[in-house]
């Protein structure tokens, strides 16, 4: 198989390759197939023709995984236009305010965001457009009202003769061209909007192929997407390595539970299994623990003779809970509890654990299975320079740093923040800490910056929530931290102000749960707080009267 350095030429040239295969499925409900995918994809790039849409041009879309989200993200691109994927658990003002800081012209939502967005909110779009069944949803100009009316009759008229494998051309994509940008968080001030070039994408493309797919994959088998399309490490590795593989790949278009990932993992039998750790250890927990950790289990487990035996049962009966077909289980985003690790390391069950950064679009590492060190994220992917600062990296912890294709031009409109992640060397520094062996491998120690990750992976930042409780009754200064799979808010609260309106201790914790209910209904809900605790004395703070946040990690 020819490795393409041409993002759209490895779109082209699967679509072409597999046009009768099925390519996206939405579970349990409709399948496109490659051919299908080509033509919709047609159909938007006259929609944004007919209004003017040129190359370089923003274009955000935001929702729920789904197979026309995976549509609208190609066509945007293939025409050559940037892309601004928006998570779609932001609420409305997060997805405005990274509407309006792209530029974004257009502005493509699901069927829950639709709901809660206000067009007001964004007076630079020029319409938005819902993509269940791509109608407009709000038009600000006639051209775009009028090509959406009149599409089917356009597309008859630019081809009379239907719509066939030569006719998929699209934009020719430069290395250090802008194609993506993805944005770290939703909140004015505190908005990174992470640029990637094309050359970004294909690396971490060609790099799946390459070490994992050409060796151990075959074409037209099946993936499924559990991982938000709006975050790179779901975008790249799930939904762009499938479909330019020739994939066929399911969407959980609705928040999954582990019941229903479970029976989608029976149902779809994936050939690779990509996945943050919160799913993999509720699996394990709930369907594996229970029937291994009784007496006689326990029993069978410790006699030498039979020991091999039985864990290669149990190997066999996890292998099936995930569908009984992967080559291996890729797991990222977050660490893995370390108790799931050892006990999947003990069966020799096959999965590995990668590390990346949206700054890398996201791949920094990764090894295969077979060879993975336990406890480690893999050793440098290709084409990646990794380096750790420290006078004895195999030793002594030091800030994780690397540099190569995979890395973002910078943020968008933020040369201050570009500065401060890229030095003049071009390392990108990444604000976590850990030390690498001899052979490559990279162990991860901790993180440098305040930067907390929920269990699903999701980038959690603590400034910004304390940011809206400080504003909140009762509160001179909070702090949040990370339990667990949990964010708790360890709060200061105003007493001069609460003797004056003659509030008990009691008064301030309803008033502080009241403030913790209004915070959680206004963040994303994998940010959501899940307690606030009074902190009786003022937090040490710096000189620069930033709190000492190290002291309040394990309060």
């Amino acid at each position: 198989m020819k490795l393409e350095k041409s993002f759209n030429r490895i779109i082209a040239n699967s679509i072409v390759a597999n046009w009768d295969y099925d390519a996206l499925t939405d579970y349990k409900g409709v399948t496109l197939q490659y051919k299908d995918v080509a033509r919709k994809i047609e159909k938007l790039h006259i929609m944004m023709e007919q209004i003017g849409v040129e190359k370089g041009d923003k274009i955000a879309l935001c929702g729920r995984n789904s197979a026309h989200w995976g549509v609208t993200f190609l066509a945007i691109l293939s025409y050559g236009a940037v892309a601004v994927p928006i998570l779609h658990e932001f609420n409305a003002e997060q997805i405005h305010n990274i509407v309006n800081h792209s530029e974004a012209r257009l502005l493509f939502v699901g069927d829950v965001v639709a709901k809660s967005i206000d067009a007001d909110k964004m007076p630079y779009i020029e319409g938005i457009v819902y993509m269940p069944d791509f109608s407009v949803f709000m038009s600000r100009t006639e051209k775009l009202t009028y090509s959406r009316e009149h599409l089917n009759e356009l597309f008859g008229i630019k081809y009379p003769r239907a719509f066939k494998k030569e006719n998929v051309t699209y934009h020719e994509d430069q290395e250090e061209e802008l194609a993506v940008i993805n944005y770290t968080s939703g909140t004015t001030g505190f908005s990174k909007g992470v640029m990637l070039p094309y050359r970004s994408l294909v690396s971490n493309i060609n790099f799946i192929f390459e070490r994992l797919a050409i060796p151990y994959l075959k074409p037209h088998t099946n993936m499924l997407s559990i991982l938000p399309m709006a975050h790179m490490y779901g975008m790249a590795v799930e939904f762009l390595f499938s479909f330019s593989y020739g994939m066929h790949l399911y969407f959980l278009t609705r928040l999954p539970s582990p019941a229903i990932i479970a029976q989608a993992f029976a149902d779809v039998k994936p050939s690779l299994i990509v996945a943050v750790p919160l799913i993999i250890e509720k699996i394990i927990r709930k369907k594996v623990f229970p029937k291994i950790q009784n007496n006689m289990m326990r029993l069978l487990l410790n006699m030498p003779v039979i020991n091999k035996k039985v864990k290669q049962k149990i190997c066999e009966q996890v292998y099936e809970a995930f569908g009984g077909n992967a080559y291996e289980m890729i797991i990222g985003g977050a660490a893995i509890n370390q108790e799931v690790e050892a006990f999947l390391k003990s069966i020799d069950f096959p999965y590995t654990v990668g590390y990346g950064t949206t700054e890398c679009a996201p791949l920094i590492s990764y090894w295969d299975w077979k060879e993975y060190a336990m406890g480690s994220c893999g050793r440098p992917v290709d084409r990646m320079e990794v380096r750790i600062l420290s006078s004895d990296p195999a030793h002594i912890e030091g800030e994780i740093v690397t540099r190569g294709a995979n890395m973002m031009l910078g943020y968008y409109k933020n040369e201050e923040a570009t500065r401060e992640a890229i030095d003049e060397d071009g390392w990108y520094h990444t604000g976590d800490l850990g030390t690498m062996d001899s052979q490559g491998n990279i162990f991860i120690r901790g993180r440098k910056k305040n930067m907390l990750l929920s269990a699903n992976g999701q980038n959690v930042y603590p400034e910004e929530i304390e940011d809206k409780l400080n504003s909140m009754a009762m509160v001179s200064e909070s702090i949040v931290v990370q339990r667990g799979e949990k964010f708790f808010a360890l709060v200061h609260p105003d007493y001069d102000e609460a003797h004056n309106m003659g509030f008990s201790d009691d008064d301030l914790v309803n008033i502080m749960e009241q403030n913790r209910q209004e915070l959680n209904a206004s963040i994303p809900a994998y940010s959501k707080v899940a307690g606030i605790e009074i902190h009786k004395e003022e937090f040490a703070k710096t000189p620069k009267k930033s709190i000492k946040r190290y002291l309040y990690q394990d309060a």
